[in-house]
């Protein structure tokens, strides 16, 4: 058996450019992807904390969760938000964000067209309650999900996150982060509009 050719230097030093473009090539790629999203948050306005959803236009995940005991609301579960246009915020009281966008969701509770619910992520009992003990409890129904595995079904990427659910079970809108007043009027209020057929303000 004759011995393999031996590569030429010219081959060596040519894959040895190679694999030294490969970081620069990978780092390109992030750059343009960052740049896009930065020109397109600036440009055109949209906020690139909106990440889309694949469970919009879908069914929203069955709910069978426990209720928060003390918080003296029912348990989050699928007759809770049937035949409702419901929003469905995922908190916990040790999640700053939620605590600035309590005060909004209090003001959403208000709108009688509009059925609140929450799910409580990996959260303590009494956190929860004193949290909501101090800043007011909006949700009609509260679930808590102490392992996550709900988070998981609704895909929740970080909390707080929020699902506007047609009455019809259907998710229409998500919001990842807290509500503040431009993802109110630019989100949320255009999405319960089409839902309802009518103005919200």
């Amino acid at each position: 058996m004759s011995p393999a050719p031996e590569t030429s230097p010219a081959k060596r030093g040519f894959g040895r450019y190679a694999v030294a473009l490969i970081p620069l090539v990978v780092f390109a790629g992030i750059a343009a992807t960052a740049a896009k999203m930065l020109y397109d948050q600036g440009v055109h306005g949209r906020d690139i904390s909106e990440i889309p959803s694949a469970l919009i236009g879908t069914k929203a995940p069955a709910l069978d969760l426990p209720p928060l005991e003390g918080a003296n609301r029912p348990a989050l579960t699928d007759s809770a938000i049937k035949g409702k246009l419901t929003l469905v915020n995922v908190f916990a009281s040790w999640c700053i964000p939620c605590r600035e966008e309590h005060p909004i969701l209090m003001e959403l509770a208000k709108d009688n067209r509009l059925n609140v619910v929450a799910i409580n992520y990996k959260d303590k009992n009494d956190n929860a309650l004193r949290f909501l003990g101090e800043l007011g409890n909006p949700f009609a129904a509260i679930g808590i999900d102490p392992k996550g595995q709900a988070a998981i079904d609704w895909g929740v990427y970080g909390i707080p996150e929020s699902y506007l659910v047609a009455p019809d079970g259907t998710i229409l809108y998500k919001r990842v982060g807290p509500f503040d007043d431009i993802s109110l009027k630019e989100g949320l209020f255009p999405a319960m509009e089409k839902a309802l057929g009518r103005p919200v303000s």
